[in-house]
């Protein structure tokens, strides 16, 4: 049965987008939108009627060029000049997932009646999301400022016919994907090009992105965690919920608690121990796991909240008989997010790499690199040095984007986020993590193994056997590319209920 989101004022959570996207919903505009959407055109239309004096973006040029007034014959070709002239973008394409988001938050946010779009804009970016076909978005040219610009450029390009799309399973021209759909390009009409490129949408739709999966692999980590303690003979003496009392942050409490329930009932927690302390990347995971948690915490309050509003530039309030020139598009509460939440998954990897090393180096009984006949086999060897080469990248990575500026369009735009570079990066920093983390899984599942016949927890043994599964237990030296491959393949196919994602 199909299943229909409406586009409405109601808040809009990460979990729902997440519900929206991976069921796929189709998306339809509420009567309520509708209703705001044809007002505030119909507003805009009657003041541009009677209105001589220059409105920003309306009828003046754009950036520096704002005093340069326009003629109402030539608004219309105003905006599609403004539409062509933007798509700058270069570099590599945007990922289809997080394009899909970005047409999904676009049309939300020109769904509340402040941008003065038609209605039949929006509906032909629903046309777009609904059927699949996704514009040609490059991850370069964007400062995180005036909006982003040059990827919202090319995201709204096939609106009027040009630029390219995916559809069918194949880039097209999307003049020719318009044409087998029977559809006309839109005539844009005032500001609507303005509307259309002012906005956060691909700063806040790769912030999304990223939030769902490191929701998903900040869970792996504590999963994956678990099996090292356990393969590394550790104690579970830190994870005591009375230590997190007398320090309690939300992460560093929920942190020892999943611990605690991951490992019930496990053999080898229980068993005694010669040693008294395991060192930090062990005894800590409650401390830096929980920060990262909470990090993560932080970081969704904002993208909910920027997700739930309108970016574009300059708004237009009806019952205040108003259009006022601001400055929602600017980045700066996502760039320092992204920068933010960059630096909790790089220590993620930080500390699983700190893990990995500890399993392979010989100590608690295990053999060095957690291999049979070490010597003629290297083992586990070399997997550390691919972390470690990772986790080093990821410590470059996060050095923050938004401590940089640069001006732009001759000094009006003076001061820029650089969100959209915070964006990228961090979703680079999240495919390493996914990286460091399967490796830690490798070593763990096998060093486990030597601890047999003692069992770990039911949860514990039933996520060995399903991965086991796909990576079967290295008794001799054998290509590990491969192994490291399947290991990452079996953690992105783990689908984790609506719960982990809290």
């Amino acid at each position: 049965m199909e299943t229909v989101h409406y586009i409405s004022s109601d808040v809009f959570s990460l979990e729902l987008l997440h519900e929206i996207i991976s069921q796929n919903f189709t998306l339809e505009l509420s009567e309520e939108a509708r209703v705001n959407i044809e007002k505030c055109r119909s507003y805009l239309d009657k003041k541009m009627e009677t209105h001589n004096e220059p409105i920003y973006g309306i009828n003046t040029g754009f950036g520096s060029l704002c005093n340069v007034k326009i003629s109402n014959e030539n608004l219309s070709q105003l905006q599609e000049n403004l539409m062509k002239s933007h798509a700058c973008g270069t570099g590599d394409e945007v990922p289809h997932e997080i394009v899909k988001i970005m047409l999904l938050l676009k049309i939300k946010s020109l769904s509340y009646g402040n941008s003065g779009v038609q209605l039949a804009t929006v509906e032909r970016l629903i046309d777009f999301y609904n059927n699949d076909i996704l514009p040609v978005v490059y991850t370069q040219g964007s400062l995180g400022a005036s909006g982003d610009l040059a990827p919202l450029a090319h995201l709204c390009l096939p609106l009027i016919g040009e630029g390219e799309v995916y559809a069918d399973g194949f880039r097209q021209p999307a003049m020719k994907v318009l044409e087998k759909n029977g559809w006309k390009p839109i005539t844009l009409q005032s500001k609507e090009g303005l509307a259309l490129l002012n906005g956060t949408q691909f700063m806040s739709s790769y912030g999304c992105y990223i939030l769902l999966k490191a929701c998903k692999y900040s869970y792996l980590a504590d999963v994956i965690g678990a099996i090292s303690l356990e393969g590394f003979d550790g104690r579970i003496d830190p994870f005591n919920e009375l230590i997190h009392i007398v320090r309690p942050h939300k992460g560093q409490i929920n942190t020892a608690r999943r611990f605690n329930e991951l490992l019930e009932d496990s053999e080898i927690i229980a068993r005694p121990k010669a040693h008294v302390q395991d060192p930090y990347s062990f005894r800590c995971i409650p401390q830096v796991h929980g920060a990262s948690k909470d990090t993560i915490d932080y970081v969704k309050k904002v993208f909910k909240t920027e997700i739930n509003s309108v970016t574009d530039n300059p708004n237009i309030f009806i019952g205040e008989d108003l259009i006022v020139s601001g400055g929602n598009f600017h980045g700066q509460p996502l760039a320092l997010a992204l920068d933010f939440l960059g630096i909790a998954l790089a220590e993620l990897g930080s500390i699983s790499e700190r893990r990995t090393y500890q399993l392979i180096s010989g100590l608690r009984e295990l053999p060095a690199f957690l291999v049979s006949n070490p010597g003629l086999n290297s083992g586990f060897m070399i997997p550390q040095y691919t972390a470690a080469s990772i986790v080093s990248q990821n410590k470059q990575l996060a050095t923050p984007a938004s401590i940089d500026s640069i001006v732009s369009s001759n000094g009006q735009e003076d001061h820029v986020s650089m969100g959209a570079n915070g964006a990228t990066k961090c979703l680079k920093i999240m495919e390493n993590l996914e990286r460091i983390l399967a490796i830690e899984l490798m070593n763990a599942s096998q060093a486990i193994e030597f601890r047999r016949p003692l069992k770990s927890s039911e949860f514990i043994e039933t996520f060995l056997k399903s991965y086991r599964e796909e990576v079967p237990l290295v008794e001799e030296d054998r290509i590990l590319h491969y192994d490291i491959e399947k290991s990452i393949a079996f953690l992105n196919s783990l689908q984790l209920d609506n719960e982990v994602l809290e």
